[in-house]
C-alpha cells in the first residue's frame, strides 16, 4: 500500500465533521469533484469503503471510524510540525551558538545574555570560548553561528560588522611601582606574561613593540586565557598586555594595577557571521539584539 496522503485525510475528516462533501469542499476551498476524488483515492489506497454517502449525510463506515482517530492525530502532528518550522523560520524559537573571548564572556556578555533571556525567551543562546582565528574557522564550518572576535585582517567569505572598541592596557602585579603610562621601553625591561603565538592579541602586542622600534622581552609565561593571565600577574610573575572590556574596576581583582599604554592600543571587536540568507530566524533575532547593543 502506498503512503497515506495528508490532503486526502484532511478531506476525509472534514467531510465527516461537516456531514457532507459539498460542505467540506467549501471549507477546504476545493471543488466538489476534487473532494470526491480525494475520498475515492483514499478508499482505493486503504482497500475498503470509508464513507457512506447516502441519505444526504456523509457517515463513516466501521473501517472509516477506525481510521478517523488515527487521521486526526496525523493531521494534528502535521500541523504541529508546520508550526514548529514556522517558529524557527520567524525566529520565535531556536538555538544560537555564540563564540567570544573569555574576557567578553565574563565582563560584557552577561548583561546581553540577560536581555536575550527576557526579550527572546524561547531562543537558547549557547556561548563558547573562542579566539579570533578559531572563531572565524568555526563560523565558516557552521559549528558557530555568530563570532565576537578581534577584527580580522581580511575576510571575503563572511560578514564582518564593527561592534565595540575597548582599550588595551598594562596589567601589573600589586607590589610593582607603576608608571603613569606604560611605554614599550619600560615594558621591555619587565617580566612579561604573554598571549601564546597564533592569537590576535599576541600579534597586536608584537606590533606595538615593533612600531616603537623596541624588541619585546622573552615571555616568562605564555597563556591563551586572559583571565588566567590576570591570576598569574596578580601572583607577581610579570606584567601583561590585555584588553579591558567593560568597566576597568571589574578587571582590577586581587589588587591588580591597570595602567594605560603609551602609545595607546585598542581592541576592536566585530560581529562575524555567514551571509544573511544562510542564517535561520533565531540567529537573525540574536544578531538584531547584538547590533542594538553595539558600542562603536
Amino acid at each position: 500500500m502506498r503512503e497515506l496522503n495528508l490532503d486526502q485525510l484532511r478531506t476525509f475528516v472534514t467531510a465527516i465533521d461537516l456531514g457532507t462533501l459539498s460542505a467540506a469542499a467549501r471549507v477546504l476551498h476545493l471543488s466538489q469533484p476534487t473532494v470526491s476524488l480525494h475520498v475515492s483515492e483514499l478508499e482505493t489506497r486503504m482497500g475498503t469503503r470509508l464513507l457512506l454517502r447516502g441519505s444526504g449525510r456523509a457517515r463513516p463506515t466501521a473501517a472509516g471510524e477506525a481510521l478517523l482517530a488515527h487521521a486526526r492525530r496525523l493531521l494534528a502532528e502535521a500541523d504541529d510540525a508546520v508550526q514548529a518550522v514556522r517558529r524557527h523560520r520567524e525566529g520565535v524559537t531556536g538555538r544560537v551558538r555564540l563564540g567570544a573571548s573569555t574576557g567578553m564572556l565574563v565582563h560584557v556578555l552577561p548583561a546581553f545574555l540577560e536581555r536575550g533571556r527576557l526579550q527572546l525567551p524561547d531562543i537558547a543562546i549557547e556561548t563558547l570560548v573562542v579566539g579570533t582565528y578559531d572563531g572565524l574557522e568555526r563560523v565558516r564550518a557552521g559549528t558557530l553561528d555568530i563570532g565576537l572576535v578581534g577584527r580580522p585582517d581580511a575576510v571575503l567569505d563572511l560578514v564582518v560588522t564593527p561592534w565595540r572598541r575597548d582599550p588595551i592596557m598594562a596589567f601589573l602585579p600589586p607590589g610593582w611601582k607603576a608608571p603613569r603610562a606604560v611605554t614599550p621601553t619600560w615594558l621591555a625591561r619587565q617580566s612579561l606574561v604573554a598571549n601564546g603565538p597564533g592569537t590576535r592579541l599576541h600579534a597586536e602586542t608584537l606590533a606595538w613593540f615593533a612600531k616603537a622600534g623596541i624588541a619585546p622581552p622573552r615571555p616568562c609565561m605564555e597563556l591563551d586565557a586572559n583571565e588566567a593571565m590576570k591570576a598569574v600577574v596578580a601572583a607577581g610573575y610579570g606584567a601583561a598586555v590585555l584588553p579591558v572590556e567593560g568597566q576597568a574596576v571589574d578587571h582590577a581583582v586581587r589588587g591588580l594595577q591597570i595602567v594605560p599604554l603609551r602609545p595607546t592600543l585598542t581592541r576592536e571587536t566585530v560581529l562575524v557571521h555567514r551571509a544573511l540568507p544562510l542564517l535561520d530566524g533565531a540567529t537573525l533575532k540574536v544578531l538584531q539584539l547584538l547590533r542594538a547593543n553595539c558600542q562603536r
